[in-house]
C-alpha cells in the first residue's frame, strides 16, 4: 500500500480511479483529479508547499514533485506525464504536457499546454516557455508548437490509462 502520510493536519487526497504504486508516497497538501497514476518510488512532498494535479496525470517511477516554502507550488495540468526520475520542483504545468524522463523543472517555471520538456533538459526557475519542444541544459525552445507535438503528449497520457488497470 502506498505512504499516504498526514502531516501538519493535511492529509492527501486521491482522485477516484487513481493507481497508487505499493512504494509510492504522498505526504501533506497533495491533491489529484481522477484517474491518475503514481508510480513505483514516485514522491509528492507538499509538505512546504501545496502539490495540486489535474485528471489523467502520471508521475512516473522515481519522480519528485516538491516546492520551495514562501516561493512556489507545483500545479500540474489535465493529461500530463511526468516521466521517470523527473523532477517538477514548485513549476506550473498546462494540460497535454510530457515532462521527458529526468528532465528538471525548477521553481515558478510555467510550461503551457502542449509542450514536451525533452529528457534530461533543465528548465531554469522562472522561465516562462513558449509552446513546443524544450531540450538541453538550460532547456531552450528547439521546435515550435504543433498540433502533433499536442497529440503526443495527450498520447502519452492516455497510454498510462491503459498501463495503470493492469495493476488495478
Amino acid at each position: 500500500m502506498a505512504i499516504i502520510q498526514e502531516l501538519r493536519g493535511v492529509t492527501p487526497t486521491v482522485g477516484e480511479g487513481t493507481f497508487l504504486a505499493e512504494n509510492a508516497a504522498l505526504i501533506g497538501s497533495v491533491k489529484m483529479g481522477k484517474d491518475c497514476s503514481i508510480w513505483y518510488g514516485a514522491v509528492l512532498r507538499g509538505d512546504v508547499g501545496p502539490i495540486t494535479l489535474g485528471d489523467r496525470v502520471n508521475i512516473q517511477d522515481g519522480a519528485v514533485l516538491h516546492a520551495t516554502t514562501d516561493v512556489s507550488e507545483v500545479i500540474i495540468g489535465n493529461n500530463v506525464s511526468v516521466g521517470h526520475n523527473a523532477i517538477v520542483h514548485g513549476a506550473v504545468i498546462g494540460n497535454d504536457v510530457l515532462i521527458g524522463m529526468g528532465a528538471v523543472v525548477m521553481d515558478n517555471a510555467v510550461v503551457p499546454d502542449g509542450t514536451v520538456v525533452a529528457a534530461g533538459a533543465v528548465v531554469l526557475a522562472n522561465t516562462k516557455m513558449e509552446p513546443g519542444i524544450w531540450a538541453g541544459v538550460p532547456a531552450k525552445k528547439v521546435k515550435d508548437a504543433s498540433e502533433a507535438i499536442k497529440a503526443m503528449a495527450h498520447d502519452n497520457a492516455m497510454h498510462y490509462l491503459e498501463y495503470k488497470k493492469w495493476y488495478e
